[in-house]
């Protein structure tokens, strides 16, 4: 009797990875064996860069908002601990946007974190 491989399944399998591998260079696009470990390694670095990325965008808010608060004579750290004691709670990604669309509503802000930090 003849070895039965489930041929099927085994295909289907096969062809999920190699359609996941469409784009990659060369062997990593065409044969089985290096197509399933480049896909394997591209879900690792996704599944990590989702939240490097998260980090990433953080560091880029927390520089706009330095370099604007620096142009209203405070620094961000003093920014921000006047922001905490006037009890202005505001992430740092709509401080970030304020600062770059709305400069006059972003200087309203940092008027009111500077004397929270005066009284």
């Amino acid at each position: 009797m003849p070895r039965a491989t489930n041929n099927p399944a085994s295909r289907r399998r096969r062809k999920k990875i190699m359609t996941r591998a469409k784009g990659f260079f060369s062997g990593r696009r065409k044969l089985y064996r290096s197509a399933h470990a480049a896909v394997w390694k591209a879900l690792v670095y996704s599944y990590r860069d989702r939240r490097v990325r998260k980090r990433d965008f953080r560091a880029l808010w927390i520089t706009r908002i330095g370099a604007a608060a620096r142009l209203e004579g405070i620094n961000y750290s003093q920014l921000m601990n006047g922001l905490r004691k006037a009890g202005i709670e505001i992430d740092r990604k709509t401080l970030a946007s304020l600062a770059i669309e709305d400069s006059a509503g972003f200087q309203a802000v940092v008027d009111k974190a500077k004397a929270a930090l005066a009284a």
